[in-house]
């Protein structure tokens, strides 16, 4: 169990990580409900957009950071979750907020699975997915911390 250093009051941004497309969601104030906010997109051999990163952090003043930790399904950490943490350590030296891990395994699935059920499609709409994605791993986060089910 990690210790907690995100306040319980605030706003908080998750970022699902991802080789090309990094979904980012936003808590509401009060640290009850996360909403998609968008999908920043990576060029072929690109860093993180830090700057679009940063005008975001600082339209909506977070009180920390979220990132989605991919682990394999067994649980262990491969590569994937080794760059999301070495993106973690940039964004919280950048922004000098707290940084937390949520587990994200199988959050683009669901997100796939929830809009089939509701009879719509994913075609065209990667970004959308993907800050979806964000926002399932920050809404997961939010109610961990309160104690309810995920």
């Amino acid at each position: 169990m990690s210790i907690e250093m995100i306040p319980r009051e605030g706003r908080v941004i998750a970022i699902d990580w991802g080789e090309v497309r990094l979904g980012l969601a936003l808590s509401d104030e009060g640290q009850r409900l996360a909403s998609p906010l968008e999908t920043l997109v990576r060029r072929p051999g690109k860093r993180f957009p830090m700057p679009r990163f940063l005008e975001l952090v600082a339209e909506h003043r977070p009180v920390g950071l979220i990132v989605g930790l991919p682990l394999t399904p067994d649980g262990d950490e491969g590569p994937s979750a080794a760059a999301a943490r070495e993106l973690a350590g940039q964004v919280g030296a950048r922004t000098g907020l707290p940084v937390e891990f949520q587990d994200e395994r199988m959050t683009t699935a669901r997100v796939h699975t929830l809009i089939r059920e509701q009879g719509g499609s994913t075609r065209g709409r990667r970004e959308d997915v993907d800050a979806l994605a964000a926002a399932l791993v920050l809404q997961a986060f939010l109610d961990i911390r309160r104690g309810g089910a995920t």
